[in-house]
């Protein structure tokens, strides 16, 4: 979550998505400080298209 959690910031600061297959990463609540998630980052479009692909 150390490293999720900046990257998705600057991310969505610049008009991106990062998300996992349930949700936004920045909606995360860690329970460790190596907790770890799936990582799905990039341009809007591109992330919602990956994202289809869980449905």
């Amino acid at each position: 979550m150390y490293e999720a959690n900046p990257m998705s910031f600057l991310i969505e600061q610049a008009g991106g998505l990062a998300m996992t297959s349930e949700g936004r990463i920045m909606d995360i609540e860690p329970d460790s400080i190596h907790q770890r998630v799936e990582v799905i980052m990039g341009s809007k479009n591109e992330v919602e298209k990956c994202l289809n692909y869980y449905k």
